[in-house]
């Protein structure tokens, strides 16, 4: 009687193991592209980036772009400067599912997305587009904790908006101030025309 129940239970757990294997089978899960390479136009500068796929629903971003920068407090003659920025950012499209689902596009990464963006300007990256040799910028970095959404027009292009938490950190005491300085700001964006 021992060998019957015995025989019966692992029965009955591998015939529950085979139907969980072929529900996930037949539930096709939404993805993001493997690679995406763009660029970027904004009112505040250009872009290139790649969109690397780490997961189903998670992309690492790497950045390079020329960016408007405003220096006026630590120089107030330099006014806006084009700086070189250098960004990592992990994005997270969470709604690819049911935008699937709902027989939406996803392709180019059509989605929502959470993301937590890193972006370094330095000083020895300046660009100098006049003669002043003078024009100097402290070096600062901003994290930017993002909710967005990205869509396609078209085949080539698509447009992102998000809603932004920003902190930049400005490293002053490097280049001589008295301290360093931190600021916060929220910021809802319509941009990256790629």
């Amino acid at each position: 009687m021992k060998k019957i129940l015995i025989t019966a239970l692992l029965c009955g757990m591998a015939m529950t193991v085979e139907s969980q294997i072929v529900n996930n089978d037949n539930s096709k899960k939404a993805s993001v592209e493997k690679s995406i390479f763009e660029i970027q136009t904004g009112f505040a500068g250009v872009w290139v980036h790649n969109e690397l796929k780490l997961f189903l629903q998670l992309v690492l971003r790497t950045e390079l772009g020329l960016d408007a920068y405003d220096n006026d407090d630590f120089y107030p003659n330099t006014g806006f400067l084009m700086s070189t920025m250098i960004t990592l950012e992990p994005l997270w499209y969470y709604n690819l599912n049911r935008r699937s689902g709902q027989s939406k596009s996803i392709d180019g990464n059509s989605g929502n997305f959470f993301s937590l963006k890193s972006s370094l300007r330095l000083e020895d990256l300046l660009i100098k587009f006049d003669d002043d040799e003078d024009i100097e910028m402290v070096n600062n970095l901003s994290i930017v904790p993002t909710w967005g959404m990205s869509r396609n027009l078209g085949k080539h292009f698509n447009y992102e908006t998000g809603l932004e938490v920003d902190y930049i950190h400005i490293f002053a005491k490097d280049a001589g101030f008295k301290e360093d300085k931190g600021e916060l700001a929220i910021n809802l964006d319509i941009y990256r025309l790629d």
